[in-house]
């Protein structure tokens, strides 16, 4: 995450990051994160930054209900007194915000997960076009180049837009690449994090090279 967010911050705003062990995509490990993420917000509120993000999309989703993660990023500003977002909420922001409601899914997830996804979703009221992932637990290996040709597999004429989740995974480079290639804006979870963490600064500056979400300016 720290790879692409430190490309893209406009003059002026710092990223301060720390983080949580995950040793492995299950069921246990990405709701025990959540267990451990009080202690590492309360480090990044020693630095007196302007807003917060948890940014594991999929302790997000995975959890029993949609509202969760929004409950969660409610828990963590109530305890540091800062603005907070979870990179979930952040997706569901930005499709909203672009005014998408039918999308096609591209991550590197394995199925069980992408089906956790799928249903987070559709719960928060979307249309899930088309799905698929790579199946494999080793998220930072998938080069960008495998990552467009995957999203270009799940987009059909139905899809408005094009999600492309979980934050360890390289997506910069090919986010304007591949809304010139389909027509269609592209959402990817450190870019749509990063979106709402300059909203939550309130930093409007518009950025570019990172898809459509990020080019416009924020009010």
């Amino acid at each position: 995450m720290e790879y692409e967010t430190l490309r893209l911050v406009p003059p002026g705003v710092s990223m301060h990051v720390t983080r949580i062990p995950h040793t492995a995509d299950t069921e246990e490990r990405l709701r025990h994160m959540v267990e451990l993420l009080p202690a590492a917000a309360e480090l990044l509120a020693h630095a007196r930054v302007s807003a917060l993000c948890f940014g594991c999309t999929a302790s997000g989703f995975i959890q029993e209900d949609a509202g969760a993660d929004a409950r969660l990023a409610a828990a963590v500003a109530a305890q540091t007194g800062i603005p907070t977002v979870t990179t979930s909420q952040a997706l569901v922001e930005a499709l909203r915000h672009l005014g998408a409601r039918r999308v096609a899914v591209a991550s590197p997830y394995e199925p069980w997960l992408n089906d956790y996804l799928k249903r987070y979703l559709e719960r928060s009221g979307f249309a899930v076009t088309g799905i698929a992932g790579f199946g494999t637990q080793e998220h930072a290996r998938c080069s960008p180049e495998e990552t467009i040709a995957l999203a270009r597999r799940v987009v059909t004429p139905e899809a408005e837009a094009v999600l492309i989740s979980c934050t360890n995974f390289r997506t910069l480079e090919i986010i304007d690449r591949l809304e010139r290639d389909t027509g269609r804006p592209v959402v990817t979870s450190t870019q749509a994090s990063l979106w709402r963490l300059l909203g939550l600064a309130g930093v409007g500056d518009p950025i570019p090279g990172a898809g459509r979400l990020l080019a416009q300016a924020r009010a």
